[in-house]
């Protein structure tokens, strides 16, 4: 077990982890966990598919570093500590596979979102964080932009279709009626390894909370990885332990049992 004065810096998936699903207030036990750790001397990251530009409030708290577009951006509020954009010819690839099977495509840039189109899928996927799909005239002029994330409404019997013939991205995915697209070599994992490495802390330090597939390799990029008791089985059985449910302010009992807080 690991002992408190071990940790120094906690990550957290956002949506089933922090909040509830549906863009749902942070519970004030969980808001007190966040500001108990800080007070420890125990910095706190968000890790989302989110962009930082579209992350909730939190009563005013600040993170240390968001790993938003599921770690491809990584950021303080002051500087970048990563960024990992998708090629552009891959970009450019999927959307023309997305096409071919009447699928629309949401564009990821560091500053906005745009689509070039819309369907009930990836409609109801933005209405999880109570967000909307935003179909843009400068479609075209976006793509060219630094891409981060595609954001698609699709099943995973279509996930060959999309990737054919590219490279340079992959798809994650925590939903089974839309995926996040990201870099190949993206991921949360790679962005702790990057948040770490600026911090100057070892993996042994950090700990990190998850409830979806596209949490795994976070809880394995640390020394101690919880699901929620929300989670997947996959994200379950990859775990170093199980926590309850956010539901249950899994993440506040936890810590106090393990005298982190």
């Amino acid at each position: 077990m690991m002992e408190r004065n071990q940790i120094k810096i906690a990550f957290f998936d956002l949506d089933g982890t922090l909040v509830k699903m549906g863009n749902q207030p942070i519970s004030p036990l969980m808001l007190k966990t966040l500001q108990q750790l800080q007070q420890n001397g125990i910095k706190i990251c968000v890790a989302t598919g989110r962009p930082c530009f579209c992350l909730p409030d939190f009563n005013g708290l600040k993170f240390d570093a968001y790993l938003t577009f599921n770690a491809s951006y990584c950021c303080t509020d002051n500087e970048v500590i990563y960024k990992n954009p998708i090629p552009s010819k891959d970009v450019q690839l999927i959307i023309e596979n997305a096409q071919q099977i009447g699928r629309a495509v949401v564009l990821a840039s560091a500053n906005r979102l745009g689509a070039n189109g819309t369907d009930s899928d990836i409609e109801d996927y933005f209405a999880i964080s109570q967000g909307v799909v935003d179909i843009v005239p400068d479609f075209d002029t976006l793509q060219r932009e630094e891409i981060y994330q595609l954001m698609i409404g699709c099943y995973p019997e279509d996930y060959p279709a999309i990737l054919k013939g590219v490279t340079g991205a992959k798809i994650t995915a925590w939903w089974t009626r839309a995926v996040d697209v990201i870099p190949a070599n993206g991921g949360k994992g790679l962005g702790v390894q990057k948040v770490l490495e600026h911090f100057h802390l070892t993996k042994k330090e950090a700990m990190a909370f998850g409830d979806g597939t596209n949490d795994i390799e976070m809880l394995n990029a640390v020394g101690l990885g919880v699901a929620m008791g929300n989670a997947t089985d996959d994200v379950k059985v990859c775990a170093d332990a199980i926590c309850d449910t956010v539901d249950q302010d899994g993440i506040y009992y936890f810590c106090k049992e393990r005298k982190i807080i």
